[in-house]
């Protein structure tokens, strides 16, 4: 069954967001590896501060398949589509990479280049598969964290509790 990384984001009542985007991702897919959570600055816009993770979980769907449940899950919890690209969100739910594909697989161009791009994505990957190597350019996330200009974007971890469970 392929392997995916999914990166969740929100900036609009995150605990209650973030929570509920983690409970339906459990009913759908059982078992989820999940990064520490990190709060960081919005980014190409002026908002209030988002709260970012990384998870991962086996899937018997495709990716396309895959795509519109994450988009549903994020409709069921308020999010619109209609504004502009950079603003502020209740969900944001990306598939950062479905196994070791590459290219645009069903609509979807894996593996997603906000991977290189934003240290919101790359360190709760980096954490959570520090070992996995990006499936372009066959390097660790450890190692491309290592490279990364920390300096770029500022984000630090919080404490975070999902059912039980601190993240």
């Amino acid at each position: 069954m392929p392997y995916v990384y999914v990166s969740i984001g929100s900036n609009i009542e995150q605990q209650r967001h973030i929570s509920a985007c983690l409970d339906a991702l459990k009913e759908h897919f059982g078992e989820l590896a999940l990064s520490p959570v990190y709060e960081s600055e919005a980014v190409g816009f002026e908002g209030e501060n988002f709260y970012n993770l990384v998870a991962g979980f086996s899937t018997g769907l495709g990716v396309a398949e895959l795509a519109r449940l994450l988009r549903l899950i994020e409709a069921e919890n308020g999010r619109k589509r209609n504004g502009p690209k950079f603003s502020a969100r209740t969900l944001d739910i990306d598939i950062l990479t479905y196994d070791n594909l590459t290219g645009t697989v069903e609509g979807v161009l894996l593996p997603r280049d906000e991977i290189l791009h934003n240290a919101f994505v790359l360190l709760p990957l980096a954490e959570l598969a520090p070992e996995d190597r990006h499936p372009s350019l066959k390097v660790t996330y450890q190692a491309l964290w290592e490279d990364y200009d920390k300096k770029s974007q500022k984000l630090w971890k919080i404490p975070f509790q999902w059912q039980g469970r601190s993240l």
